[in-house]
């Protein structure tokens, strides 16, 4: 006998998802783990992105109140990301996929 799964439950899920789900927002947060960066420090860390996939997902991870943009008027323009404190808990979830890919990675 199967046991039904909440709707409400599958509804958190989706929303979850649909944050960090994307091809880029996990490797984003995790190098933003290790603090501060800059536009183009996260371009150069994060193998394989494209200029406009970066923006594209450091935008949306903004706007879900993942990652803080932090503008300084300098010449030329500096540009920091850094975790919000909603992105900071996303942490123990994140390390938790991470050792399970190194545990069946190519298995």
């Amino acid at each position: 006998m199967k046991k039904s799964v909440k709707v409400e439950f599958k509804c958190v899920l989706k929303d979850v998802l649909d944050i960090v789900g994307g091809k880029w927002a996990i490797p984003i947060i995790y190098v933003l783990f290790d603090g501060k960066h800059r536009f183009k420090e996260l371009e150069r860390t994060i193998p394989n992105i494209n200029t406009r996939m970066l923006v594209k997902e450091l935008k949306s991870l903004e706007k879900a109140g993942i990652v803080k943009r932090e503008a300084f008027a300098t010449v030329p323009p500096t540009v920091e990301y850094s975790l919000t404190n909603k992105g900071e808990n996303l942490k123990p979830a994140i390390m938790e996929l991470y050792k399970w890919g190194e545990e069946f990675h190519e298995q």
